[in-house]
């Protein structure tokens, strides 16, 4: 397949265009800045420009671009951010491939389980409602950007992802310096739901979306959801480190500010697309993914 990527420089972004390439497509990268490589083509979803050269021809558009959501505190400026880099890429893309004369056919759009908003021990399925909160307001946002190319007959998929684990960032990122220490311990009061899934089953799941037959929502992670106790301690587990320094809702709130809610909300999602898709996950079981992920 010929691909193009947005988004392909971030954690996620970075392992898909190894992946695809080991696989034998051909991958074209979006980048922000003068073409280096015959692979590069330049836009600028800030100013909203895109030549639609950079799209013709192509089998399907990854776009995984958008400011981290952990990597600031949240102030207004960076709320902003946080909206804008996400609906103005998946806008300017949706809208390129529906002005084309041979629309690019598929779409997979990178979205997050932050849709359904803090939602407690209730199970969670592409057919639930959105929920509250700042995540959830984005994700919507950010999901109807990519309407035009949607109603320009293109199969446009939601990618929602919810916790990756991998050593090399995201939450386990954070959190792993002090669980080697064995100073980690549950968030708050750890009977949050935390959504999981590993990079390499992350990374998986998006090469499987190019071409299974879905479109819409599918939720991205293990089907075996966990509480973030439970994932601390598995962790733990893995590290033969000890996790029972609870960190106190109230800490996390003065350091983190308003992202302390994301982390302590709780998002009890079940891959339901997915599954029923035929996607087989190679790391479901959270003791046995916690071991590979970080005893590699």
């Amino acid at each position: 397949m010929d691909i193009v990527v947005a988004g392909s420089h971030g954690l996620i972004g970075s392992k898909l265009l190894e992946r695809l390439r080991a696989e034998g497509h051909h991958v074209r990268r979006l980048v922000r800045r003068a073409p280096q490589a015959a692979h590069e083509r330049e836009w600028d979803p800030d100013g909203g420009v895109l030549d639609p050269a950079a799209l013709e021809g192509a089998d399907a558009v990854v776009n995984l671009a958008g400011a981290g959501i952990g990597d600031r505190r949240w102030t207004s400026a960076y709320k902003r951010e946080l909206l804008t880099s996400r609906t103005r890429t998946a806008g300017l893309l949706a809208r390129t491939m529906a002005r084309l004369d041979v629309p690019v056919p598929v779409l997979v759009q990178g979205s997050a389980i932050g849709y359904y908003g803090d939602r407690g021990a209730q199970v969670l399925t592409e057919t639930s409602s959105s929920g509250e909160g700042f995540l959830a307001h984005l994700v919507r946002d950010w999901e109807a950007a990519t309407r035009p190319a949607e109603e320009a007959g293109a199969r446009v998929v939601h990618a929602r992802t919810g916790i990756v684990l991998t050593p090399d960032g995201g939450a386990l990122g954070r959190l792993l310096p002090f669980l080697r220490l064995g100073v980690g311990g549950p968030l708050g009061r750890g009977t949050q739901y935390w959504s999981w899934i590993t990079l390499r089953d992350e990374v998986s799941a998006l090469c499987h979306l190019l071409t299974a037959p879905v479109h819409g929502p599918v939720n991205l992670c293990a089907p075996a959801p966990a509480t973030n106790a439970d994932v601390t301690r598995a962790l733990a587990r893995a590290l033969h480190r000890p996790a029972v320094v609870r960190v106190p809702a109230l800490a996390l709130q003065v350091v983190l500010g308003e992202l302390a809610t994301d982390i302590l909300g709780s998002q009890r999602a079940r891959p339901t697309v997915l599954e029923a898709s035929g996607f087989a996950f190679a790391d479901a079981d959270l003791d046995t993914a916690a071991r590979r992920v970080l005893c590699r």
